[in-house]
């Protein structure tokens, strides 16, 4: 009788270690994964699905351009089996994470095969804006995890083929949203040059007091001829960013007599609380700011 017990505890706890074993078999099967910011970040969780551990490094809301690397940051990428990056100039800090991390793995450029924009002789680095920009994205997402993870590579297919459909049908909506708007009411004023290659893909004019990077400052003599360019064009349509402070673009909307159209997303995604927490909600926010305002 007493054997039988024994038998019948040592079954359960041998059920009991394989179960737990299995679960950490597969948590420890997931692949590491770094993306330096939240944009990025989205379109890679979209890919990889359950199968990767993912860490974003510039969260909602963040400054990518400006972003101050942690320790913590620095223990993430040392562990990763892949990080993903935009590059363009986007990230000045990463080589320097990378270099005190001491990773040697995979760095995927994800803006690799994009036809890039020049902005007063830097690269632009924001090629998000334009949703065929984001498919190529995607595709180099999918090569990237299928190379380092191939037997899930069915899943990060099956993922990539479904986010991209709805890319290419948001690409096209946005363009015949756009294409109703008469082209003289197509102007807008954003904290930033962020929107380069929306403009670019939509047919808008977008102006900024600021260039692709919001390290730099403008001058008193560069407000002075926005200002008067925006005099001359009539342009009201003025829109804050997430990222940035908003005492710039008040000003501008007070020397021109126009009120602020809103808040556009830009460079991070917003927390889950607001209305832009994935790449796909941010870009059909932004779209219906931009819409409602250059309509009127």
């Amino acid at each position: 009788m007493m054997k039988l017990l024994v038998n019948k505890l040592f079954g359960k706890f041998a059920i009991f270690a394989l179960i737990v074993f299995t679960s950490m078999s597969i948590a420890s099967a997931k692949i590491k994964v770094v993306s330096t910011f939240s944009i990025l970040g989205d379109m890679v969780q979209n890919i990889g699905g359950n199968n990767i551990e993912l860490t974003t490094l510039v969260g909602a809301n963040g400054d990518g351009h400006v972003y101050e690397p942690t320790p913590a940051d620095a223990k993430s990428v040392a562990a990763a089996d892949v990080v993903f990056v935009n590059g363009l100039g986007f990230e000045g800090w990463i080589d320097r994470l990378v270099k005190a991390s001491g990773y040697k793995g995979k760095i995927i450029i994800a803006t690799k095969g994009i036809k890039e924009l020049k902005f007063e002789g830097e690269l632009d680095p924001h090629a998000w804006q334009d949703l065929s920009n984001g498919r190529i994205y995607i595709k180099n997402i999918k090569n990237a995890l299928t190379d380092v993870d191939p037997k899930n590579s069915n899943l990060y297919k099956k993922n990539f083929i479904a986010y991209d459909k709805i890319l290419e049908s948001m690409d096209k909506s946005t363009k015949d949203k756009f294409a109703d708007i008469p082209k003289k009411n197509r102007k807008v004023i954003t904290s930033h040059d962020a929107f380069l290659y929306f403009g670019r893909a939509y047919g808008i004019d977008f102006r900024s007091p600021v260039g692709v990077t919001t390290e730099s400052e403008p001058s008193a003599g560069e407000l002075a001829e926005l200002i008067t360019e925006m005099r001359k064009d009539n342009i009201k349509a003025l829109f804050a960013e997430n990222i940035t402070d908003p005492r710039l673009i008040k000003q501008l909307a007070k020397e021109v007599n126009a009120q602020i159209g809103g808040t556009l997303y830009s460079d991070a995604l917003s927390d889950n609380s607001e209305p832009a927490n994935t790449y796909i909600n941010m870009f059909k926010y932004n779209v219906n700011e931009l819409a409602n305002i250059l309509s009127k």
